[in-house]
């Protein structure tokens, strides 16, 4: 078997579809088994587009599958770590082990900073930041045993910089970056690497939706994509209004690689230069 990531395990949640599942399928193609979760269910605090389904769960199991891959998907929420272990535990035991760990699971929802809802709030930290945490915490233990891994958290440009309209989402994806920097230090003499990957806008139902529209046309009744381009232009140095799914994959495949063995606690952006424009 060859392929850069050949005989190893990766772990990842939020794998139904978008990000996490173009993540499942570039490792995939690169020779690692895979283990996805993913809560599809819906979430009353997220009302701007719609969640991932158990349809599209099995989805991505197919499309691995077609890879000539193995892959053990399961039901789970990353603010259950009760669930969330034994989902891992029931992958790590059928497929022998875990090297790789892609923390993507969240959510988006929007408002100004002091007018979102209580509910908007906790959601967002205990998906974004607590389920990161989460699962790290029920991860670590296979990967010591292991000898080692990488662990990559997906941020964001707004673990980097204040965007408005989404200060929860901001204040989650920056404290990701403090829990990285963190446990790249606590676990680097098990030879684990931490790091966090911090996309622009990623062409995926997060950004796609009348939420997301409305950052960009303020004060609009019916925000469109049309209406909101001039926004997503802005935002980037280079003249592309997102990027792709299989953009961040690409990042978080060399993170996960042996190609970057030595990279530990960085804070890697892929997000066509909008943190320095």
């Amino acid at each position: 078997m060859t392929g850069r990531v050949a005989g190893k395990v990766a772990f990842i949640t939020g794998a139904a579809r978008g990000q996490g599942r173009a993540h499942a399928l570039r490792l995939a193609q690169e020779g690692a088994d895979i283990i996805a979760v993913d809560a599809c269910a819906p979430i009353a605090s997220v009302d701007k587009y719609p969640l991932a389904t158990e349809e599209d769960l099995a989805e991505t199991v197919a499309a691995v599958e077609k890879l000539d891959r193995r892959i053990v998907a399961r039901k789970a929420d990353v603010r259950d770590t009760t669930g969330l272990q034994a989902a891992l535990d029931e992958g790590v035991a059928e497929l022998g082990g875990l090297d790789i760990v892609v923390a993507n699971a969240g959510i988006a929802s929007y408002g100004q900073s002091w007018e979102l809802t209580e509910d908007q709030w906790k959601d967002m930290i205990d998906i974004n930041l607590t389920g990161v945490w989460h699962t790290a915490k029920v991860a670590v233990p296979h990967l010591v045993r292991r000898g080692g891994g990488s662990m990559a958290f997906i941020s964001s440009i707004g673990g980097l910089k204040g965007v408005m309209q989404v200060a929860h989402y901001v204040s989650a994806k920056h404290g990701i970056v403090g829990l990285m920097r963190t446990m790249a230090n606590e676990l680097a003499d098990q030879r684990i690497r931490v790091n966090t990957v911090h996309p622009t806008n990623v062409d995926t139902h997060m950004i796609q939706n009348p939420g997301t529209y409305g950052m960009f046309a303020p004060g609009d009744p019916d925000p469109t994509q049309d209406k909101a381009m001039g926004g997503f232009m802005s935002l980037n140095a280079l003249q592309i209004p997102w990027v792709d799914p299989i953009d961040i994959a690409n990042a978080v495949l060399f993170l996960s690689s042996d190609e970057a063995r030595y990279i530990t606690g960085v804070a890697l952006p892929v997000d066509a230069g909008a943190t320095v424009k």
